[in-house]
């Protein structure tokens, strides 16, 4: 069988536990392989142990998500700044009568 070769973000299927994991980091300077499974458990690999996975490429499971709780949102940077799309509205323009919290009753 051939040897897969690490790639990050990429999915591999074990043939022999029938798990699905990713490919987290690979640093080729130590010639080890992180991988995190579906259940948010991470193992490291060597490169030696690499080689002996029986392993196939396979696609991200659609629900790949699921054990983590993470929704669209938490890919959001919340340092990046924010641009509306309806800036460029007139009616945002318009200030209102009263402030609240600024003005005496």
């Amino acid at each position: 069988m051939k040897m897969l070769s690490p790639a990050v973000g990429g999915w591999y299927k074990d043939l022999e536990t029938h798990e699905l994991f990713e490919v987290v980091a690979w640093d080729p300077a130590t010639l080890t392989i992180e991988a995190q499974f579906l259940d948010g458990e991470v193992t490291e690999y060597d490169i030696d142990a690499w080689r002996q996975l029986k392993l196939s490429q396979a696609e991200a499971p659609e629900d790949w998500r699921t054990p983590f709780e993470l929704d669209d949102e938490d890919g959001l940077d919340p340092d990046s700044p924010f641009h509306p799309e309806d800036w460029n509205n007139p009616v945002t323009m318009i200030e209102p009568d009263t402030m609240y919290g600024v003005e005496d009753y």
